[in-house]
């Protein structure tokens, strides 16, 4: 047996057992299925009998994400000469062309899309897929931000936020509000639907990240009443109407706090620290004989003089690494302890997975995320930024719990490279399902040699 026979034999048992453990309700091609039937049940947004039913303009929108592609035109042109593919997996019965696709997907409803995203999410939990995520008892982590996807001096739509410089140049951009599951010892995360900062409906003034974060966490508590949530955000987020507001929904909270904006607090924590009624820790990393924790902390105070009855627990933390200290501070609604300061503090400090693990992966692993695929009249940027979501969703389900999916990205050893080796299959091979495409990664191909007539002139 040669080496390369080898390789190959070893190759192909690998796939066996790989595939043999495959989950499959959490595979591609099940996610693929959920979100096809999700989008099946939804109504069309325009009278008559349109050439292109919503579902196979939404589906070809998934897939154009799913697959990567850099652009609306990119993804036209890769599905013209073959589009079998797109049919045979993608399920999409009449692939419309990027005009067509703009068009029909201008008049959708963002909010239709929930059911499809809520679909994978709910089939996560019926598998326990998300027990894994889970850090604090008091509940799952959900890092909670705000993020830019659209910036133009030029372009613009009714929807976008606008800001005039002082030279009196405008600049019309929007923004998405996003939460996401996290866990401070995964990479992966998974993302809720966002909430896009844009000009509302009959409104002249700009929307805002505070207002759009009050909607986004009302719409979860309403499509999950049971889930136990623990809430991290940035320090726009600790006054008292806001905390009273979280709260009221049944969620924990951890947010960061900044001494200069909430003088009252500290000024009652330092009372607390001069007579000695607030609680310490200190201890050397096991892990990291070099690495300092010390953590000071008082419970029940109040956040402010104007909202005396929104009571706070404070977490003080520095972090000493040689000559090098950080210091962090938050304020939480969970009581504080001996025992679980060292976990509130991982999970506070777990909020910069919403930046680096979601938004820095969108932007910068082959999503695409601040290209523009289109504004529209009314809400075709919002659909593609939630489609967008949705395919981000179906590839951290994967990475979460497809030993096959987690298999063919060790090989390839990038996200990048797995997108460019998966678009090159689709394009050059005929396919029966995503498992195939990812046994091909996995196992390797013998490369077909070109079919050419030669020149004899």
């Amino acid at each position: 047996m040669t080496r390369r026979q080898f390789q190959r034999r070893k190759a192909a048992e690998q796939g066996k057992a790989i595939k043999a453990a495959v989950r499959k309700h959490l595979s591609a091609d099940a996610l693929i299925n959920i979100v096809r039937d999700s989008f099946e049940q939804l109504p069309e947004p325009s009278n008559g009998t349109p050439k292109i039913p919503i579902a196979d303009a939404l589906m070809s929108g998934f897939a154009m994400f799913a697959l990567k592609s850099p652009s609306l035109l990119a993804f036209e042109n890769a599905w013209k000469a073959d589009d079998s593919n797109l049919k045979s997996i993608f399920k999409i019965n009449s692939i419309p062309s990027d005009t067509q696709m703009r068009t029909r997907l201008d008049l959708m409803p963002p909010d239709e899309l929930r059911a499809a995203h809520n679909a994978i999410f709910n089939e996560l939990q019926r598998g326990k897929a998300l027990e894994k995520m889970q850090y604090l008892e008091e509940g799952y982590l959900l890092a909670n931000d705000g993020t830019g996807y659209f910036s133009s001096e030029n372009l613009y739509s009714p929807l976008c936020l606008q800001k005039t410089s002082r030279s009196g140049q405008t600049t019309y951009y929007l923004q998405m509000q996003q939460a996401a599951l996290v866990h401070p010892d995964l990479r992966e995360v998974i993302p809720l639907i966002p909430e896009i900062i844009s000009r509302q409906d009959g409104s002249s003034k700009n929307d805002c990240e505070m207002n759009a974060s009050r909607r986004l966490l009302a719409k979860i508590r309403q499509e999950h009443p049971h889930l136990k949530i623990v809430v991290t955000q940035d320090a726009i987020s600790p006054n008292g109407p806001y905390i009273r507001f979280v709260t009221e929904l049944g969620y924990h909270f951890i947010f960061t706090v900044k001494q200069a904006d909430h003088r009252r607090l500290f000024a009652q924590f330092d009372s607390a620290v001069e007579k000695k009624e607030a609680r310490e820790l200190e201890f050397q990393d096991p892990k990291d004989p070099e690495k300092l924790h010390y953590f000071r902390w008082m419970n029940g105070l109040a956040i402010n003089a104007s909202h005396p009855d929104v009571i706070v627990n404070v977490l003080e933390y520095w972090q000493t690494i040689g000559e090098t200290t950080k210091r962090f501070c938050w304020v939480t609604s969970i009581q504080l302890g001996t025992e679980n300061v060292y976990r509130i503090m991982r999970a506070a400090r777990a909020q910069w997975k919403i930046e680096n693990e979601t938004f820095n992966t969108l932007k910068n692993q082959g999503y695409h995320f601040e290209h523009n695929y289109g504004l529209g009249q009314k809400y075709l940027s919002i659909v593609f930024v939630a489609l967008m979501m949705l395919a981000f969703l179906a590839d951290q389900t994967q990475q979460l719990c497809c030993t096959l999916f987690q298999a063919v990205w060790k090989k390839l050893g990038s996200k990048r490279a797995l997108w460019e080796d998966m678009r090159s299959l689709f394009h050059w091979f005929t396919l029966e399902s995503m498992e195939m495409l990812y046994l091909v990664l996995l196992r390797g191909i013998v490369k077909p040699k070109p079919i050419f007539e030669a020149d004899t002139s």
